[in-house]
C-alpha cells in the first residue's frame, strides 16, 4: 500500500509522530522527519537521527531534516530536500504541535506566540509548501493532529490560547478539503478519545498517573494508517477521533492499546 510511497512528518522524533512513521516504515514507506530535535533531552527522548535508525530498521527509507516550523526558510529546505532525495511528496501529517494548558492571565505573551507560531502559521506554511507536490501524486493526503470542532465555553475557559490554535487546525482542515477537492487532494484530521502516552501527557498534564490511564500512540498510528490508505477524492474534510476510524477498520476491540490492561482510561480534555 504505501511502498516508495513519500511522507512528511512534523514533529516524528518521538510520541505519535514517530509512531505514524513507523507504522507507515513497515510498508515501505519513505519517511521525511521534519522536527527541530538534533539533541537528545532527557524530558522527552529521542531525535530526527534516532528516528530515522528506527524507521530504517522498520523497513522504510528515512530522510531526517532538522526543521522548526516556525521558519518559513527550513519549511522550503525540508520540501526541497524531500522532492530531491524521493521525487514526489504523498502526504503530509501534521502533527508538531506545542501545547500549554494555562489561563488567559497565566499565558505569557512569548508562550502564546509560540503556539501560534507552530500550530497554525507553522501548519499552514508547511501544507502550503507542499501542496504543488501533493497535486502530482495518484492519492495525496494531507493529516492533521487536530480535535473537533466542539467549541464549549467549558473546555475554552481551561485555556483560551491553546485551545484557540488547535481549532484553528481543524478549521484550515475543513477549508482545505474544500479547497484541494478539484485536486484531489484530501485533507482530514484526526484526534484521540483518551489521552495518548507522550513526554507531553508525562510533563504536562499529570505525570506517570495520567500515562497509566491513557493508550499508547499506535492508535493513533493505525488510524492514520487507515485514513491514508483511503481514496483521496472519496475521504476528505473529515475530523475524525481514533475510535471512529478504528471502526471503520473493522477493528472493534482497543483493549491492546491501553498502557495499563483494564485500567480506567482518561477521556481527553476537548471531547
Amino acid at each position: 500500500m504505501f511502498k516508495n510511497k513519500t511522507f512528511i512528518i512534523t514533529g516524528a522524533s518521538r510520541g505519535i509522530g514517530k509512531a505514524i512513521a513507523l507504522t507507515l516504515a513497515r510498508e515501505g514507506a519513505n519517511i521525511v522527519i521534519a522536527s527541530k530535535s538534533t539533541k537528545e533531552d532527557p524530558r522527552l527522548g529521542g531525535t530526527i537521527f534516532t528516528a530515522a535508525e528506527e524507521i530504517e530498521q522498520a523497513g522504510g527509507n528515512a530522510l531526517p531534516v532538522a526543521c522548526d516550523i516556525r521558519f518559513e526558510e527550513q519549511i522550503e529546505n525540508v520540501v526541497n530536500a524531500a522532492i530531491n532525495r524521493f521525487g514526489t511528496i504523498d502526504g503530509l501529517i501534521n502533527n508538531a504541535s506545542a501545547i500549554s494548558l494555562t489561563t488567559t492571565e497565566q499565558t505569557d505573551t512569548k508562550r502564546f506566540d509560540l503556539m501560534h507560531s507552530i500550530n497554525v502559521r507553522g501548519t499552514f506554511l508547511i501544507t502550503k509548501h507542499c501542496i504543488p507536490h501533493l497535486k502530482a501524486s495518484a492519492n495525496p493526503h494531507i493529516l492533521t493532529l487536530s480535535p473537533p470542532l466542539n467549541i464549549t465555553p467549558e473546555w475554552l475557559a481551561i485555556s483560551v490560547p491553546y485551545s484557540i490554535s488547535k481549532f484553528n487546525m481543524s478549521m484550515m482542515t475543513l477549508g482545505w478539503a474544500q479547497e484541494l477537492k478539484k485536486d484531489r487532494i484530501a485533507a482530514n484530521a484526526l484526534w484521540p478519545v483518551t489521552t495518548i502516552a507522550t513526554a507531553a501527557v508525562k510533563n504536562l498534564l499529570g505525570g506517570e498517573q495520567m500515562v497509566a490511564q491513557s493508550r499508547t500512540p499506535q492508535i493513533l498510528a493505525d488510524a492514520s494508517r487507515y485514513i491514508l490508505s483511503q481514496p483521496s477524492d472519496q475521504c476528505t474534510g473529515n475530523l475524525f477521533l481514533d475510535e471512529t476510524v478504528m471502526k471503520k477498520a473493522g477493528i472493534t476491540d482497543l483493549s491492546t492499546y491501553a498502557v495499563t490492561p483494564g485500567a480506567p482510561l482518561q477521556k481527553d480534555l476537548f471531547l
